[in-house]
């Protein structure tokens, strides 16, 4: 974990709110005492263009110090910054629902970290803004991190950067009710033509087995632009999903178990050379030195462009109450994506 002690603020951002940017936090802006969350909201909307130069220089704005202390409150703001809502597309990791179209972080068991990502990278179409909310901050731990894609894609080894440019990246998932979601959940379907429907149009291979398990493939641009800014990002899940990124024993057991083709989730890269642990380190290595943190107070918003920046969560202790929303949706083919998307190849589900 990259502890940044140097926390002597640097560069400036000019503008009239109250800005701090200092190493190893992301860009912060102090809020003045406000009533209410309809104060909140008319103050967000007042500094609006504010914040949107702050998100397109930074890749995410922290708010702190805002009166956004339960779920109604959160949806208030919400509608400011959010303009057009994005729904959570081939679902993979658990979340809870708490109305007016706000949600839970994620329910991942507090113990385990999540690796930086771009929310739905692997879709054709992306939420490109994601807003969380603090309404209970944990007792220890349990920040949301913010990766600069940009600064990603610059550090990674070229050889590296080349086959992604060249090849994309693919994704392939075994779905299942236990180890990952059941495609039901996933797809949001209950029958198989639903979800074959789907792939269809998606640019995603599928198949069943005779156990009814399936199985999907897609091949994703792993690097595109943003479309507004035209900055070049590392944008996907390849390291996130990939077997090395594992732990060690729990990767054997379920190589041993499932097969190499029957893990929840594996990646790799369009090229078809498998990728070495050597390689996913070097991803792992360039997202940690991009990667900045600040501590959650109950109140505070984290704004973050879901193109520019992967966000993740580090393990904590004590309760949290992190809720989110996505919205102002875009699609791959605005992105200048170097390969086209297509779906990938899939490989009879096999158990070891």
């Amino acid at each position: 974990m990259s502890t940044h002690p140097d926390t002597t603020p640097t560069t400036a951002f000019a503008g009239v709110l109250d800005w701090l940017v200092e190493p190893g936090a992301p860009a912060t802006v102090r809020a003045p005492e406000l009533a209410d969350a309809a104060a909140a909201r008319d103050w967000l909307a007042e500094h609006g263009a504010e914040l949107r130069a702050g998100l397109d220089r930074f890749g995410a704005v922290y708010v702190s110090g805002l009166p956004v202390r339960g779920v109604d409150d959160f949806a208030v703001v919400r509608d400011e910054l959010v303009r057009r809502a994005t729904p959570y597309r081939e679902k993979a990791t658990p979340r809870s629902d708490f109305g007016s179209g706000v949600f839970s972080s994620t329910d991942l068991p507090a113990a385990q970290a999540i690796r930086p990502h771009n929310e739905n990278s692997y879709t054709l179409t992306f939420p490109g803004l994601l807003l969380f909310g603090c309404l209970t901050a944990p007792e220890e731990g349990g920040a949301t991190p913010v990766t600069d894609c940009r600064e990603v894609l610059r550090s990674l080894p070229a050889a590296l950067v080349e086959r992604m440019r060249a090849s994309g990246w693919v994704l392939t998932r075994t779905y299942s009710e236990t180890l990952s979601v059941a495609w039901q959940s996933a797809f949001g379907a209950t029958t198989r033509e639903e979800v074959e429907a789907y792939c269809a149009e998606n640019a995603i291979a599928c198949a069943w087995d005779e156990e009814g398990t399936l199985r999907t493939s897609q091949v994703r641009p792993g690097i595109v632009r943003h479309p507004r800014t035209g900055d070049e990002v590392w944008f996907n899940h390849m390291a996130f999903w990939n077997r090395f990124s594992l732990d060690e024993e729990l990767r054997e057991v379920l190589l041993d178990e499932l097969g190499p083709d029957g893990l929840p989730f594996d990646t790799g890269l369009g090229d078809g050379v498998p990728l070495t642990e050597g390689d996913l380190a070097a991803v792992n290595a360039a997202y940690e030195r991009a990667t900045v943190r600040r501590a959650w107070q109950p109140g505070d918003l984290l704004i973050v462009d879901n193109v520019l920046t992967a966000h993740g969560r580090d393990p904590f202790r004590g309760d949290r109450r992190i809720v989110v929303a996505m919205g102002d949706p875009v699609a791959v083919a605005d992105c200048a994506p170097t390969v086209a998307p297509r779906a990938g190849t899939v490989a009879a589900v096999s158990r070891g």
